[in-house]
């Protein structure tokens, strides 16, 4: 054995690789906290104790709090503080991209049938006893996927591969690990893949425009507020909408898909604003998770 230092382990993978591990391990791994949390405790308790998790979570994990390696925290986090001007189209690029997921859902499902018994599978709110109870159960199920799978994604695994490779590339590929992520869901069939992947695809260019994970976290959980409410549990409504091939090209499917390129529009709008405000940052070719900065 030499005395030279030896590199750590994971300085030795190829940071796209090490940026996936740790992208999933930060962002799934904590997203599994909440479903233990509401069996063991009720959904009040368990709500509290996981709003208190979730903000000891981004604390942390965004480079808050004090400790070792706040700079890299905060650069994989991106926990760099929100300029008042970003606000605005932050806010509007947030609730366009959860309106361009839910329009693009009720258009696949005007073209082909809506597979209920998919899409309720595993979402069974029964044992909860009141419909406001169901609500807080539904609101931080969503708030916990987002918050958790940003982090995760458009942040530990999306940022270092941005460095090494530029934000492309490093939008694709969070994108598609995002999409695999998935697929192990009942309602993940083949029609909603597409729209999964360019979910993903549009919260890694927000992130990236926006230089902050606060409004990919909004969106999200935005997004997932009506998934979980209306698509999975029913709670907020059941989609009864039939295919055109049964109604024909009639006038509402005309306004739905106008809604969806209406959203898709004012969201690259507002992305597209956002970059607009951010400083240009080299490339940087050099160290990844494990070699970045460590104060």
């Amino acid at each position: 054995m030499t005395d030279q230092p030896r590199r750590n382990i994971v300085s030795r993978l190829p940071i796209s690789f090490s940026a996936i591990v740790g992208g999933i391990l930060v962002g799934l791994g904590a997203a599994n906290v909440w479903p233990v949390l509401l069996v063991r405790l009720g959904v009040v308790p368990a709500a509290a104790a996981e709003v208190a998790f979730l903000a000891a979570y981004v604390w942390w994990f965004a480079g808050a709090a004090p400790g070792p390696w706040k700079g890299l925290r905060i650069d994989l986090g991106r926990g760099h503080p929100v300029r008042r001007r970003q606000w605005a189209w932050g806010l509007v690029a947030a609730i366009a991209f959860a309106v361009t997921v839910h329009a693009a859902m009720v258009v696949l499902f005007r073209i082909i049938p809506f597979p209920a018994g998919a899409f309720h599978a595993g979402y069974d709110l029964s044992s909860i006893p009141t419909l406001q109870l169901k609500w807080v159960a539904c609101i931080v199920s969503a708030l916990s996927a987002g918050v958790c799978e940003e982090m995760g994604f458009r942040g530990y695994m999306q940022r270092p591969i941005e460095k090494r490779h530029g934000p492309w590339i490093a939008i694709l590929i969070t994108s598609l690990v995002f999409m695999l992520a998935h697929l192990n869901k009942n309602w993940s069939l083949l029609a909603m893949t597409p729209i999964v992947f360019i979910a993903a695809l549009m919260l890694g260019t927000l992130a990236r425009a926006g230089g902050t994970l606060l409004f990919c976290i909004l969106g999200h959980w935005l997004m997932d507020i009506g998934l979980f409410a209306f698509w999975w549990t029913q709670i907020a409504g059941v989609f009864s909408q039939h295919p055109i091939s049964e109604t024909g090209f009639e006038a509402t499917f005309f306004v739905e898909a106008g809604v969806l390129g209406l959203a898709v529009v004012i969201f690259a709008v507002a992305v597209s604003r956002l970059a607009a405000m951010q400083p240009r940052e080299p490339a940087d070719s050099g160290a990844g998770i494990a070699t970045a900065g460590s104060t």
